[in-house]
């Protein structure tokens, strides 16, 4: 399994736009400055923040205290604003007795900070009030007291717990604000603030980097609560905030934010993003090469190889998809190179990334995402171990085609499927056999059914391996997450099942009585016995007397109605594979009469054919 946590380990060859983010906040040298590192979910944006970290770890010359911030964790339980101040001051009080330097300053930063999210809190309790919330702590029991006196009957009581309720609040308070008596008016504590933040990182003589990340997973009044903290608070010399976050989620916050304010149009959203974020930076989209080279770097983390030989090929990796403007290629064969003496079952791997990556690269649900590549890998070897569990044999590579088609193909596709492994005899997909024989020839594929009529689709079906003459039910079976396996066996009863075994038991003749035992079933069943029958009928190449004949002549003997279905198969045998032999076993059967005209009638019947059918007529008569 893969695990979906960011990392700071360098799958992707971000390193080089990680180095060049590390190196735009050096060259800042102390002046504030704010990177957004944009792109869609999944792609990789937490890990290239965690690269930038490593980047800014390994310089020399310049301190950082570093903060990590999820505003997404905040939402809902703490307003957004305060408690990013908080974990800061927090970050800053562990660094300066990590390093010996002075405290005092921090400290009195984290009692303004406190100052502010009490400010806020109460604000809170006020809105709580209004409609009908339960109230928060302190405050909230002096509401209560507030409340006792103001409702037209004040007691002793009242009084008594109006006194209790302030003297907790006043205490609460000094804990809160320190022990001043005036007040600064908001504007000035907000100044107050900035420049006591100022003064602390001054006197640390460090330069804080602040890394936020998940900001689009929050609602807007979040999103936008978080970067205004930034702007207001914080940006200020010494400081670099580094803030993860897809753009087109940003812009919305922004959009809905203001919706009851401003109609904005899109320049003036760009605008207030564009202040937000002074160095934009888009995580670089995988090609084919990029997700080929990430597929083996996941297999090869997950192989034995040492840890240290996995770090030595992810480097020569990595360093190999810095060329690959060049011409060069990150391919199976490129990577084995790497590896003396590759194992088999990783050396299968490799080949395996070959043959996907193309198709990952650009199928539209996956597009090379980082993340779903991981979710595909993860569910695949999830299948294979539920195979094993139970006994299963399964080819991994047939069964990451399955899959791929499963996560990426049309659903009705899929089903359809699902269905002819289901319903053939040997599990076999044969309607595939064509299209895929024409695509891995480069040929256009000749009757594709809509649903297979994509570009997807049709790279999938050229790739190995062909699936229409493989055995795929237990890839089926280890993979019914979405539809059950149900066979035209399952849909019969047990008398009717076990009619259907007897029936395809037959070698010769018409077995009497299991005609009788078949009028005693339901017509439904007895026409679901026929459709097998048949089924395994198409797979006969020359008519003469094979025993599956004898088995569809036993069905057709329970109705006419039935017989009537083989004659309409019949006229679709191609001529070419009759023989004689047959003629003899139809002559006598009414409905096969037209069958027999329609044979001597065609020009590619063989000259003895029409012989025995034109001999048969006349001793009818």
């Amino acid at each position: 399994m893969w695990s979906d946590k960011e990392t700071n380990r360098d799958f992707l060859n971000f390193r080089a736009v990680a180095a060049t983010a590390a190196e735009v906040i050096v060259q800042a040298d102390g002046q504030a400055l704010s990177l957004g590192i944009s792109g869609g979910w999944g792609v990789g944006k937490s890990s290239m923040v965690k690269l930038i970290r490593t980047e800014l770890d390994e310089r020399e010359g310049q301190d950082f205290a570093f903060v990590e911030f999820n505003a997404w964790l905040y939402q809902g339980y703490d307003d957004a604003r305060s408690a990013l101040m908080e974990v800061i001051g927090t970050k800053l009080l562990e660094y300066a007795e990590e390093h010996e330097k002075p405290t005092t300053r921090i400290l009195e930063f984290l009692g303004r900070v406190r100052w502010a999210r009490a400010a806020g809190l109460a604000a809170g309790v006020a809105g709580s009030a209004m409609v009908g919330m339960p109230l928060p702590g302190v405050l909230g029991g002096l509401w209560d007291a507030f409340r006792g006196m103001t409702d037209g009957d004040v007691t002793s009581d009242d009084v008594d717990a109006a006194k209790k309720a302030g003297k907790e609040a006043a205490d609460t308070g000094k804990g809160l604000v320190g022990e001043k008596k005036e007040r600064p008016t908001p504007p000035k504590q907000i100044q107050e603030l900035r420049d006591h933040f100022e003064a602390t990182l001054k006197e640390l003589n460090v330069t804080l980097v602040v890394l936020i990340d998940d900001l689009d997973r929050c609602l807007p009044a979040t999103a936008i609560a978080t970067l205004e903290a930034v702007r207001l608070f914080l940006f200020l010399d010494r400081t670099a905030f580094v803030i993860a976050a897809d753009d087109r989620m940003i812009r919305t916050a922004v959009r809905a934010h203001f919706n009851f304010d401003v109609a904005l149009d899109d320049d003036l959203i760009t605008s207030y993003f564009d202040k937000l974020i002074q160095v934009p930076i888009r995580v670089p989209p995988l090609g084919t090469q990029d997700v080929r080279a990430y597929l083996m770097l996941l297999f090869i983390e997950n192989s034995g190889l040492e840890k240290d030989r996995r770090d030595e090929l992810r480097t020569a990796i990595c360093e190999r998809l810095g060329q690959t403007w060049q011409g060069k290629r990150v391919d199976a064969a490129f990577v084995k190179t790497l590896i003396q003496d590759c194992p088999d079952p990783l050396a299968a791997r490799f080949d395996l990334a070959d043959r996907l990556a193309p198709t990952m690269a650009t199928a539209e649900r996956i597009a090379g995402n980082p993340r779903l590549i991981k979710r595909f890998l993860n569910t695949l070897s999830i299948r294979m171990s539920i195979a094993r569990a139970q006994s299963v044999t399964v080819d991994e590579q047939v069964l990451a085609k399955m899959l791929l088609f499963e996560r990426c193909g049309h659903k009705d596709a899929h089903a359809s499927i699902l269905k002819a492994v289901a319903a053939h005899d040997e599990g076999k997909p044969v309607f595939l056999t064509p299209w895929e024989e024409a695509l891995r020839k480069g040929e256009p594929a000749q009757g594709l059914r809509p649903e297979f009529n994509s570009d997807f689709a049709q790279s999938w079906l050229a790739l190995d391996p062909p699936l229409g003459d493989l055995d795929l039910r237990a890839v089926v079976y280890v993979s019914r997450d979405h539809l059950p396996i149900i066979t035209p066996k399952d849909e019969l009863s047990s008398e009717a099942a076990a009619l259907l075994a007897g029936v395809l038991a037959i070698r010769s003749g018409i077995g009497e009585q299991l005609v009788t035992k078949l009028r005693g079933i339901p017509t439904r069943e007895t026409t679901q016995i026929m459709e097998r029958v048949l089924g395994k009928a198409r797979q006969i190449q020359e008519w003469g007397t094979p025993p599956i004949l004898h088995a569809v002549l036993t069905v057709a003997a329970v109705d006419p109605e039935h017989g009537l279905t083989f004659a309409r198969f019949l006229r679709e045998v191609p001529p070419a594979q009759l023989t004689p032999a047959i003629v003899p076993l139809l002559s006598d059967k009414a409905w096969a009469r037209t069958v027999l005209s329609h044979w001597g009638e065609q020009d590619d019947t063989p000259v003895p054919v029409k012989r025995a059918i034109t001999a048969n007529a006349s001793r009818r008569r």
